[in-house]
């Protein structure tokens, strides 16, 4: 929840796995004993009891806690699969402030390649240089600047390899480090000064210089992923998962000019209504709340109106959802939405609404979470809630099924065959085709939004056969 004064934020703990597919051992973070101070007390500020907290301006992003380093750095992450690059706060010229009152009692760290002797410089010679032609020479560091499209926002610095820690889950726990490239984030600018990714962004896209694709490329796990967010807000990111024998499946599209994870909707259905059409949508768990643009727009929520009874109730002008309904005595009773994928497998949407509360967290209404776009579709996590959705970039295909995301032991489980050759080439196009959330701003202060958890019971369990654990948190 995000709110002004008297509002809180809702902090939902999310555990972020790697499967280790060359290992006959689990790899852990043990999230819970292991973590720096630093972490502690961002546990402390924003995860007080009943997961509530007085931070004020995070917005409705995720958030990943990693270490990067020797001695080790700790930073809290936004996480986005609308676009590719990991950076963090380095050597900072222009940065968010590393301590507010918005953070809580949390001071965020900024990373220095020199107080790290585990770093090495990327240079402009290697092929994950976009900008070679602004180096004076192929030994210099290789810069990045990425533009976002919101409000003038963007980051820039060089390039950097250095080590993320990880811990075996084996009986020995033995530590174990995993070589990661970023970017040393020397200038930020617009919404990353503030509200948005104020401690750096974890690019999970497309692009050969995204997280999944450089531990593909390095054989540390299968070119595939999967994101599980459970219906209370907990879950799981599995990187090297490749999914199960009993989920659904559509193809993604490929486009070298608009490298995302899109799809092709072929259907809406709204309670008893069945809608035909036929649209693309990009899938970004980076984006809080799903967004269309018309007829689809107009087509779904014209429907799902038709069918509530209660009376339609715009709770706060600066809520960026137009369908607003109050809390009848009845409570809250809307119907049940889904999308049909190409190929006819259906998509079910658990968690359509969200729920908006006063300051004592009374229920006061409620709102159908989609917003109206302009010219792009994107389904965001609301659409993924109850669902472990697989990103199969080797096979091309998106997958996912209804998932308890606190057990990941199942028997139905794909076989995992690492090839680091499936690594996606460079594509044409960055970031900038559409605006992630990590790039957006909070909603305004005074507006309180709490997600209702959808009433899906707990379903199958999956399993990994080795993972890599990190700790990441959901601020809502």
């Amino acid at each position: 929840m995000v709110g002004g004064g008297g509002g809180v934020v809702v902090v939902r703990a999310v555990l972020l796995l790697l499967a280790a597919v060359a290992a006959a051992e689990a790899l852990s973070l043990d999230v819970h004993h292991r973590y720096s101070a630093a972490v502690r007390r961002w546990a402390a500020a924003a995860a007080p009891p009943h997961g509530t907290a007085d931070l004020n301006d995070f917005g409705f992003l995720h958030y990943a806690v990693v270490a990067l380093g020797t001695p080790n750095v700790t930073f809290l992450v936004a996480l986005d699969t609308g676009s590719d690059l990991f950076w963090v706060p380095c050597d900072c010229l222009k940065c968010a402030p590393f301590q507010s009152p918005n953070y809580g009692s949390l001071k965020f760290d900024v990373y220095s390649p020199a107080q790290s002797t585990t770093s090495r410089k990327v240079p402009c010679s290697s092929n994950l240089c976009d900008l070679q032609n602004a180096c004076r020479s192929k030994s210099n560091s290789c810069p990045y600047s990425i533009q976002y499209l919101s409000d003038n926002t963007s980051s820039s610095g060089v390039l950097v390899e250095d080590v993320l820690y990880l811990t075996s889950d084996s009986a020995q726990s033995k530590i174990v480090t995993a070589p990661i490239m970023f970017g040393c984030g020397q200038v930020q600018t617009g919404s990353f000064l503030g509200s948005a990714a104020p401690n750096g962004l974890l690019g999970l896209g497309m692009d050969s210089k995204s997280v999944p694709s450089l531990l593909a490329s390095k054989g540390l796990a299968a070119n595939s992923f999967s994101m599980c967010f459970g219906d209370d807000g907990h879950g799981r990111i599995n990187f090297g998962d490749t999914g199960s024998s009993d989920q659904k499946e559509t193809p993604l599209n490929v486009y070298k000019q608009n490298p995302y994870y899109n799809i092709t909707i072929t259907g809406i259905t709204v309670g008893s209504k069945s809608i035909s059409t036929e649209f693309s949508a990009i899938v970004d768990s980076g984006t809080s709340f799903t967004a269309l643009s018309d007829p689809m727009y107009t087509q779904i929520t014209s429907s799902f109106d038709a069918q509530i009874r209660s009376s339609r109730n715009m709770l706060d002008s600066s809520m960026p959802f137009e369908f607003c309904y109050s809390v009848s005595a009845n409570g809250i009773v809307h119907p049940n939405v889904s999308l049909t994928a190409k190929g006819g497998s259906i998509f079910p949407v658990n968690d359509p609404i969200i729920t908006i509360t006063d300051n004592a967290f009374n229920p006061v209404g409620y709102c159908l979470a989609i917003m109206k776009s302009e010219g792009v579709n994107l389904i965001g996590e609301n659409f993924m809630s109850g669902l472990k959705v697989v990103f199969d970039r080797e096979r091309m295909v998106l997958g996912w099924k209804n998932f308890n995301c606190y057990n990941f032991d199942e028997s139905s489980r794909l076989p995992v065959n690492p090839s680091p050759s499936a690594v996606p080439s460079k594509p044409g196009l960055g970031p900038s085709s559409y605006t992630p959330e990590a790039a957006k701003g909070a909603l305004p202060n005074g507006t309180q939004v709490n997600v209702m958890p959808s009433a899906s019971s707990p379903l199958q369990p999956q399993s990994v056969s080795a993972t890599i654990v990190l700790l990441f948190l959901i601020v809502l």
